[in-house]
């Protein structure tokens, strides 16, 4: 039986960067989730009888916002979804079950890398037919659909189970529960080289990885221990739990320190790795040496070769704006396409349909190819352990012989969590005021040479987006750039990005805040970070 049932609207609805995220319990007010998804539904044409994915990160509420979607799907007409066992999919997984089965789009049910539980974060996300997260117009008519709901539909059935693989009918539409790991693990085995990478570990080379008491346990149990071999307790916190085990699953040297002092450590491994909530972000540590997301692009960029999928080579490389130049460098040696996009997955999508660009990257521990639409941690993982086979160097050595070859770029990240909105949005108009009349003078002994507020012209649709991020860039190549992060759950997040190019060599080995400091003085210099922050030092530093 199909209900129509009467609802008022939200007015918090809109869907940030990656979806509609905020906390479990403003989830669970009544018809909130409801209103979300019927407002997806309605700004969607063309769906009747197409399959739907549905899937997310085990996190608090997954298992019931699944079954309420799950119904909401069948009276609204789809004709069949797909969903991981236990409500399980990786967000790059969800990507690759509706590329491989030409689903119609998904629903991915995720916070990615905020913390979970009851009273933490929850969301929820559509992806169109390409894999990739929903582009602006789509996101833009969900919100303004939000605004003006008064009903949604829903199957009044009994709940799947969602803990058995096989096919279920709800409704009248088919439901099928299938294994979340499978397809995964074996897209992954035709992109790197296995055999390559078993040997390095059978060798000796001792591989960990944490999975964060999150989502990409059992993918990485199922890749890294059955399939290349890594002994049984190479992947760590593996089982997903709904809270994260009261891990912050945010794979950098603050929520995953335990694993980068047992890898620097005189007897650690030799190689270690962490990802995140949902499984699209990663970090990779190798002994005696961190390597920074930005560097982390470049460098799989450069060696992209190495790896059985891409030895044809790559199309092209895309960035966000805030991530270093340091792909830059990369794309002009092998001559190809560069794009600087603003921060959001779903800017790559149109550039990876249009066979513009091939690998692609965010400094916020996300990396990615043209394999699905979305960032994918493991993927990142499992290319770095493909270059260290297929070099026969270290990731330190590797590392620095790409330093040697094209420069180094200096870069961090400051993180200013839980600023007051109010604030936080002084700060930004403040700064903006001031763009105009910066080019030309000094900023603590650093001439500025231009500033602006990051505005991306979309070379396939030609759309525009405005107001991405303010840059103040300075004689000599070196940066800073603000920007208000729209991946939280409560109060602002405010980022700045700190970067400076340096090609001698022999300046390789300063630490990075050392390296970066007239830069962080400057940037509190012009933006009165304390002031308007009431923060005397940021949060977290990557």
């Amino acid at each position: 039986m199909i209900l129509t049932v009467s609802t008022k609207p939200y007015a918090d609805q809109k869907p940030g960067t990656s979806g509609l995220r905020k906390k479990v319990p403003v989830f669970q007010q009544e018809n909130y989730a409801e209103n979300f998804i019927q407002a997806i539904f309605d700004s969607l044409e063309g769906f009747e009888g197409q399959t739907l994915v549905i899937g997310g990160d085990g996190r608090y509420y997954n298992r019931e916002v699944i079954q309420v979607a799950l119904k909401m799907a069948a009276a609204n007409g789809f004709g069949k979804v797909m969903v991981g066992k236990g409500g399980i999919l990786s967000t790059p997984a969800a990507s690759h079950v509706i590329r491989k089965y030409h689903a119609f789009g998904g629903i991915v049910l995720s916070a990615s890398h905020n913390p979970g539980g009851p009273t933490e974060d929850f969301g929820i996300k559509y992806n169109i037919g390409n894999g990739g997260p929903a582009p602006e117009k789509i996101t833009d008519a969900i919100f303004d659909r939000t605004r003006n709901i008064d009903s949604y539909k829903i199957a009044d059935v009994a709940d799947i189970d969602l803990d058995t693989v096989g096919s279920f009918d709800l409704a009248g539409m088919t439901v099928e529960v299938i294994d979340p790991v499978t397809d995964y693990a074996d897209l992954m085995e035709t992109l790197f080289d296995f055999p390559a990478i078993r040997s390095l570990i059978s060798g000796g080379f001792r591989v960990v990885i944490d999975s964060m008491s999150a989502v990409t346990g059992p993918y990485a149990v199922e890749i890294l221990e059955k399939r290349l071999g890594a002994p049984a307790g190479s992947v760590r916190n593996e089982v997903p739990l709904p809270d994260f085990g009261h891990h912050h699953p945010d794979p950098n040297l603050v929520h995953a320190k335990e694993l980068y002092d047992d890898v620097m450590s005189a007897d650690g491994p030799d190689f270690g790795a962490a990802s995140d909530g949902d499984g699209d972000r990663n970090m990779v540590v190798g002994k005696g040496m961190f390597v920074t997301p930005s560097d982390s692009l470049a460098m799989i960029a450069a060696n992209a070769t190495c790896a059985p999928g891409y030895r044809q080579g790559i199309a092209g490389i895309a960035r966000s704006m805030p991530t270093s130049a340091a792909a830059d460098r990369v794309a002009e040696k092998l001559g190809i396409g560069m794009y600087e996009t603003p921060t959001g997955w779903k800017f790559f999508g149109n550039l990876m349909d249009a066979g513009k660009v091939t690998v692609c990257g965010e400094e916020s521990f996300g990396t990615g190819s043209d394999h699905v639409r979305e960032k994918d941690g493991l993927w990142a993982v499992l290319f770095w352990l493909n270059i260290v086979a297929a070099r026969k160097q270290s990731v330190k050595e590797i590392v620095e012989a790409h330093w040697a070859e094209y420069g180094r770029n200096y870069y961090s990240r400051h993180d200013y969590e839980g600023v007051d909105t109010d604030n936080a949005n002084a700060l930004v108009t403040a700064l903006r005021a001031k763009l105009g009349s910066l080019p030309g003078t000094t900023i603590n002994g650093l001439v500025v040479s231009a500033a602006d507020d990051f505005a991306y012209h979309d070379p396939i649709d030609h759309s525009v987006s405005k107001n991405q991020g303010i840059r103040i860039l300075f004689e000599g190549g070196s940066r800073i750039v603000f920007r208000l992060s729209g991946t939280g759950t409560s109060g602002a997040t405010l980022r700045l990005y700190v970067e400076r190019y340096e090609p001698d060599a022999s300046r390789h080995g300063i630490e990075t805040q050392a390296a970066l400091a007239d830069l962080i003085a400057a940037a509190e210099e012009v933006a009165e970070i304390k002031r308007y922050t009431g923060m005397n030092e940021p949060t977290v530093i990557t």
